[in-house]
């Protein structure tokens, strides 16, 4: 493809920081975009041909049909540009993004592919222009680049599945966005610099992303990878339980199961040992002697493939975790450890009492005005 770029390019990342900062604050003047939480891709368009590029310069073009279509129909013959590859659920008034829907997108079968293209269809929300008609625009300002996205997305509508994402140079606005678009399914906010070019691979934009903490049940482990020691802690909480769902404590509270919720897949070395030992009073042998496991559904934090059989554990141990949404019965991400709780009791630990953002509509999210 003659792109005016070198192909693939590694998107422009962000670097962490604990709130909304002030337009004119060091590193700017600064922008606000909301923060989607989907796929990262760079669509390229040459005539016919179109690639689709993860993050990792990944190709992911084969499984998203319909958005190869979208772009060859709604995007100019020659671009590139950065966006989100998202799927939403829900009726019309009461969407939300559905990153359950967008994981299962990615499979090898491409009879599945089709059908869920058709199923539950990807869009992409734009927010970056890369190159256009063969010209680079990475070295130009990001008020310039925006300004040219817009011109070249003008004609997009709502019922496209491409999107212009929204931006606005108003903090209030920005901090109003961070708590009313959570309840869409959104991650946070994004400060870009407006005076910066594109670096792809580097941290040159400030994300702020939503973070709760809650107690969970250990109810189990996967082995590491290397054969030694904790791969993963799996975390369930008390909640009425999922039609057909048995639950993982047959002596949970009347009319309550203890409910998978997600799991801690980041832990140290060091501790991915010790846990071995610590955890072995709560597991079960069989009469010779072999740690009884139980098959599980394939774990979306690891490889397909990979064995998901786990070693189920007397639900009596208590950990705190950060988080940063729960969507439906399942943390949208994995999480990590913040301490264990001894002086909390496993029963105590209740679905209803995980803070959750109120519903929001990202319809809504998606007009830009």
């Amino acid at each position: 493809m003659e792109l005016g770029i070198e192909w693939p390019v590694s998107p422009m990342l962000a670097k962490a920081v604990p709130g909304v900062p002030d337009p004119e604050a060091k590193g700017g003047p600064y922008a606000y975009e909301p923060k989607w939480d989907g796929f990262r891709c760079i669509v390229a368009r040459d005539g016919d041909e179109v690639e689709l590029g993860s993050r990792g310069e990944k190709p992911l073009t084969r499984y998203f049909p319909e958005v190869v279509e979208a772009v060859k129909r709604l995007l100019p013959a020659r671009i590139v540009v950065d966006v989100e590859l998202v799927v939403r659920a829900g009726e019309r008034g009461a969407q939300r993004l559905d990153w359950e829907a967008l994981a299962q997108r990615i499979h090898p079968a491409e009879s599945r592919i089709k059908r869920l293209a058709v199923e539950t269809p990807a869009e992409i929300v734009a927010f970056d222009l890369l190159a256009i008609e063969g010209e680079s625009l990475l070295d130009r300002p990001f008020r310039e680049r925006r300004a040219r996205l817009e011109t070249e997305l003008a004609h997009l509508s709502t019922g496209d599945r491409v999107h212009l994402t929204r931006i606005t140079t108003d903090v209030a606005e920005a901090r109003d966005w961070f708590e009313t678009f959570e309840g869409a399914g959104l991650d946070g906010v994004v400060a870009k610099p407006l005076d910066a070019s594109y670096q792809p691979g580097k941290r040159a934009m400030l994300k702020i992303k939503h973070h709760r903490t809650a107690d969970v049940v250990v109810y189990g482990y996967r082995v590491h990878k290397s054969g030694e020691g904790v791969g993963s802690l799996l975390l369930g909480v008390y909640g009425e339980a999922p039609e057909g769902w048995q639950g993982l404590d047959p002596d949970a509270p009347e009319g309550l199961a203890l409910i998978p919720v997600g799991g801690i897949v980041s832990l140290p070395d060091t501790m991915r040992r010790a846990l071995v030992a610590e955890l072995e009073p709560l597991t079960t042998r069989d009469d010779a002697g072999e740690l009884v496991r139980m098959g599980g559904a394939p774990s979306r934090f690891s490889a397909a493939g990979k064995d998901s059989s786990f070693v189920p554990l007397r639900p009596d141990l208590v950990v705190e975790v950060a988080f940063d949404q729960l969507e439906g019965h399942r943390f949208r991400h994995a999480v990590s450890l913040v301490r264990w709780r001894p002086d909390r009791e496993p029963h105590s630990c209740r679905i209803d009492q995980i803070d959750r953002a109120n519903a929001y509509d990202l319809g809504q999210v998606l007009v830009t005005g």
